[in-house]
């Protein structure tokens, strides 16, 4: 079983109630697919490097997952076919990512514990 990172861009027309189910559709089914979550980060609206369908803003959320590469395949698919999608980017982790990702994610855990 491989390690991912997908980063997925909505569209910043959505509502939060709108932009959290999408959110929770791309997690069951990667769920759906026998993926295992590790780690997921809403990184809110944020201004785009450019114009994207004439949009200057989006909705950017992070999904960090273990699964077999068909699975990928599946989860852009489903990406390519959901107009709400602006763009998407999935990463195969090598270990060095994987270990960085780790001590990334334990860091912002004691930050967030001490604050």
């Amino acid at each position: 079983m491989n390690q991912y990172e997908t980063v997925f861009i909505m569209t910043p027309v959505l509502s939060d109630e709108q932009m959290k189910e999408t959110v929770k559709k791309y997690q069951s089914l990667l769920k759906e697919q026998g993926a295992e979550i590790v780690y997921e980060d809403n990184w809110g609206l944020r201004k785009l490097a450019y114009p994207i369908q004439k949009k200057g803003t989006g909705f950017y959320y992070l999904i960090e997952f273990k699964a077999e590469g068909k699975v990928v395949d599946v989860l852009e698919t489903a990406f390519r076919r959901d107009e709400k999608m602006l763009r998407f980017l999935t990463v195969k982790l090598d270990k060095f990512a994987i270990a960085y990702n780790e001590k990334k994610h334990n860091k912002k855990k004691e930050e967030n514990i001490n604050a």
